[in-house]
């Protein structure tokens, strides 16, 4: 089964749809109560759709893996594509009967138009594909995992991911993670000193570009190492705004 959790998804999830087509047994679409097209969009595709108020991601993934008929679960994003490669490979995977729990599988990331290498955006390899009994999602607001009951391997085809349209759809999002960063940090009791507002984006800024070598994804690599350091000073001005207003806030939804 492949699994998409989706929440006002229209313009990007038909690709990531399309990809699936003859690879798996069945796809499961969990919308979080999108104000757009996406649910009508996802039932040219499938008739398993669930509908259900968008809450914490890790209990939304939770949700959308109990759904699914078989016991082998594909976790894909709706920004996220399998490329012809992966499509081969999971096909040549469902003549067999793995004994681990789940595969990593590496991700290659297209921004700007260019594949992104370097600049921080090459991470190791997610746990995307996984046994529904032994994986189980953890985390916050911010970012999740899947932890696995037993071994991973790892495959060796790529998935394809186009996480932003645009500079500004890309700065949005910064924008409103740093907002959360400082209300997790403000919870835990952590303070934005004044200096930090200047060296800290600036280090980011050239931690992004020259040590994970940003220089070498073009201007790609330039505007995704700013936006780095743009975050690093918006985590810390506000950071610093609640602390200085006293502003009363929710819980960090943890």
């Amino acid at each position: 089964s492949a699994v998409i959790v989706t929440l006002n998804d229209e313009k990007r999830l038909g690709p990531a749809l399309r990809s699936l087509e003859g690879v798996v047994s069945e796809v499961v679409v969990l919308d979080g109560l999108s104000a757009d097209g996406t649910v009508k969009l996802a039932r040219e595709y499938t008739p398993r759709i669930h509908e259900r108020a968008a809450g914490d991601p890790a209990g939304q993934r939770n949700y959308g893996a109990g759904q699914a008929s078989f016991p082998w679960v594909l976790a894909l994003e709706a920004d996220e594509r399998l490329s012809p490669e992966l499509r081969d490979e999971v096909l040549r995977l469902r003549r067999t009967e793995p004994e681990c729990a789940g595969f990593a599988v590496p991700r290659r990331t297209s921004y700007l138009g260019r594949w992104v290498r370097h600049s921080g955006w090459a991470p190791a390899p997610p746990v995307r594909l996984y046994r529904r009994d032994r994986g189980r999602w953890e985390g916050d607001a911010i970012e999740t995992r899947l932890a696995l009951d037993g071994p991973v391997e790892r495959l060796g085809s790529p998935l394809h991911h186009f996480p932003f349209a645009s500079i500004g759809e890309h700065a949005a999002r910064v924008n409103r993670v740093s907002g959360l960063e400082a209300q997790r940090l403000y919870a835990e009791g952590r303070k934005a000193r004044l200096a930090g507002l200047v060296a800290r984006p600036t280090l980011r800024c050239l931690r992004t570009y020259l040590l994970e070598l940003g220089c070498l994804d073009g201007f790609p690599g330039l505007v995704i190492s700013v936006l780095d350091g743009y975050g690093a000073f918006l985590r810390s001005a506000k950071l610093r705004s609640i602390w200085k207003k006293g502003e009363h806030i929710e819980p960090f939804p943890g």
